[in-house]
């Protein structure tokens, strides 16, 4: 039985744009592994070409959009999803809800499909009335239209169930432990403080660059992360970074081995992400044992457990909340222990990308049984 796959959605493979190529990094060559033949669309200025873990057997396929921040998903989704539908694959992995416009031509070609709705984008703070608008319809489309659905957490389940009436598979994100890399450059463990955030105010980046202005006289902080698009927020980084010695701002990072030593000798890390569900961030930091103090939401909540520090996103409280972690040795390692085997028991990356490639094979098999796409 041919098993062709289409995994849609994401900026490609292999990129490091986000959580979503994150997951795909890991589940195309688990995919390939098991005999499939894995085609992964994405955008032609989003591939980090010289890669070296990339496996060559995961097909890149790129299609064209409008490069602007509200019009870059709906496009590139559109497109890919037109490409696919005249190919048609086997089956679909679609990331994001935003697509969800598009499942009703898949649905016609009789392609099923497998949809990981990620978080509540219609919440987002970054996004204007009208683009909270069409995600909403995104996602009620979504609701309609897609065979099997993904949650990433349960809080983001319960929501699908409640105000869209879908059932949903848990499948969280995956964290890669690794202990005993070299400190960073000119850093010593344990001594700095650590943010990693795409530049949007659901992240409480405004509320953290306000407390790393007191934070950055005493403690070295370090803020790796960009909007992708130029703005007030990179500017107000970039002048915190030129007027506090003590403040370094490395971009976006597409070093894994970096990230992951950053994150692994950071006295405290802190993560601000208010909308969504497991973010792959969290439990990266987690699987490296980052001390982490993070905003209190039902998601963070439920993906760290006993393992972080929660405050609200106030400034003061922020400041206190890391001061007291760096001056706490004995907390941080605690932390930085129970952070690990958290991420070890309940965010394995092996026993994640095999529940992906179950729900794909159980997509296959109700469209086969029932003669095309599910109703």
């Amino acid at each position: 039985m041919s098993r062709k796959v289409a995994i849609l959605g994401t900026r490609g493979y292999p990129s490091f744009y986000g959580g979503f190529e994150t997951a795909v990094r890991f589940i195309a060559p688990h995919l390939a592994d098991q005999g499939w033949d894995v085609t992964v669309y994405g955008r032609p200025h989003s591939i980090t070409h010289n890669y070296p873990y990339r496996d060559a057997r995961v097909r890149s396929k790129l299609t064209f959009g409008l490069e602007k921040k509200s019009a870059s998903t709906l496009s590139y989704g559109l497109t890919s999803i037109v490409h696919t539908a005249f190919k048609k694959p086997e089956i679909a992995l679609i990331m994001n809800v935003a697509n969800g416009f598009w499942l009703p031509i898949l649905k016609i070609r009789k392609v099923p499909t497998v949809v990981n709705v990620d978080g509540i984008e219609w919440k987002r703070d970054k996004w204007g009335k009208v683009a909270k608008w069409i995600f909403l319809q995104g996602a009620r489309m979504t609701a309609k239209y897609a065979d099997t659905l993904i949650s990433d957490s349960v809080e983001i389940q319960r929501i699908w169930r409640e105000d869209f009436g879908r059932e949903s598979h848990y499948v969280p994100y995956g964290g890669t432990p690794g202990q005993g890399r070299a400190v960073p450059a000119e850093l010593r463990s344990r001594g700095y403080i650590l943010v990693v955030a795409r530049f949007v105010p659901e992240n409480s980046i405004l509320e953290f660059l306000d407390a790393a202005s007191e934070l950055g006289q005493r403690w070295p902080v370090v803020i790796v992360g960009s909007s992708g698009y130029s703005g007030p927020i990179e500017d107000r980084v970039k002048h915190l970074a030129a007027t506090l010695p003590l403040v370094t701002w490395l971009g976006h990072l597409n070093d894994d081995e970096k990230l992951n030593s950053l994150w692994e000798h950071a006295g405290a890390y802190f993560h601000g992400h208010s909308v969504g569900g497991t973010n792959p961030a969290l439990v990266q930091a987690m699987a490296c044992g980052a001390p982490v103090v993070a905003r209190d939401t039902p998601y963070n909540r439920e993906v760290l457990g006993p393992a972080g520090v929660l405050v609200e996103p106030n400034v003061a409280e922020i400041v206190r909340a890391i001061d007291d972690l760096m001056t706490d040795q004995a907390r941080q390692a605690e932390l930085s222990r129970t952070a690990t085997a958290e991420a070890v028991r309940r965010f394995d990356w092996n026993s994640i990308v095999r529940s992906y490639e179950t729900l794909l094979e159980n997509g296959m098999r109700k469209s086969s049984t029932s003669g095309g796409a599910l109703a």
